[in-house]
């Protein structure tokens, strides 16, 4: 069983999608999420204090600035904005999927964990995040 969710991002952070996820299963088996995008990146995170989101976008953006800013002048790849290519580099250090147990049409996520899509682009986006269940 597949399906594809949109969502629609407004620039940095943390968009939390597991209602989406927890209304489509059924059964039993292994939930596959996939986003089908170079520049934003899935996660697995605690959904009870905002300040967790707040601090997770803080540390990449220090970990890795625009490539406006000095330290990074070293990147070539800039045509499309300040934003781009570190929004690549954090898509490759960031997982681009994610496995979730499925147990009689629950999500096996612990008490506070939600599943994210990470938008690393500064203009609104339309991302494409790919959910297959496997018995």
């Amino acid at each position: 069983m597949q399906t594809r969710f949109d969502i629609a991002t407004n620039g940095p952070g943390l968009y939390e999608f597991t209602t989406h996820l927890r209304h489509w299963v059924t059964g039993t088996g292994l939930l596959t999420v996939f986003v089908q995008h170079t520049s934003a990146s899935l996660l697995i995170q605690e959904n009870a204090d905002p300040d967790v989101q707040t601090d997770l976008q803080s540390y990449f953006r220090r970990l890795v600035p625009q490539a406006d800013d000095p330290s990074m002048a070293y990147l070539t790849h800039t045509a499309e904005g300040p934003d781009d290519m570190p929004a690549h580099i954090k898509a490759a250090l960031l997982p681009t999927h994610l496995s979730i147990p499925v147990d009689e049409g629950h999500l096996a996520l612990g008490t506070w964990q939600g599943v994210y899509l990470f938008e690393h682009r500064n203009r609104p986006q339309q991302r494409h995040v790919i959910a297959h269940l496997s018995a």
